[in-house]
């Protein structure tokens, strides 16, 4: 059973980068397709962007097109996830699971969650 810990979190200003890391271990994440969600308090969980493990297309919700990237690093069984242009409203938890990857991912077609890690966008 593959198992997530993401990394790369923390208090950064408006118009700033972040780049969250997803590590996996127990499997070969290649295998996989990965997404990117994100929980802010009082919020449900949405999705933010995934890697098919088909053919590697990447989807993004529109609030963060154009600002994020996720990609691969298939020998290092990690997924990241470049954040720039920070925004306040960017602010929340962000985790990674694996799933289903063919548009905007959606959290009821993924599993294996990671614990999360802090994203705080403030001036």
């Amino acid at each position: 059973q593959v198992q997530f810990v993401e990394s790369g979190g923390g208090l950064v200003h408006p118009g700033g980068s972040l780049r969250l890391s997803c590590s996996g271990s127990g499997e070969d994440l290649r295998g996989y397709s990965i997404g990117w969600f994100r929980q802010a308090p009082g919020q449900e969980r949405e999705g933010v962007a995934c890697i098919s493990s088909f053919d590697r297309k990447t989807y993004y919700a529109d609030s963060v097109k154009d600002r994020f990237t996720i990609s691969s690093a298939g020998a290092k069984n990690t997924v990241y996830l470049q954040m720039n242009n920070l925004k306040d409203e960017d602010t929340a938890v962000y985790l990674c699971g694996a799933g289903l990857c063919s548009g905007s991912p959606r959290v009821y077609e993924y599993d294996y969650w990671g614990q999360g890690i802090q994203v705080t966008v403030s001036s």
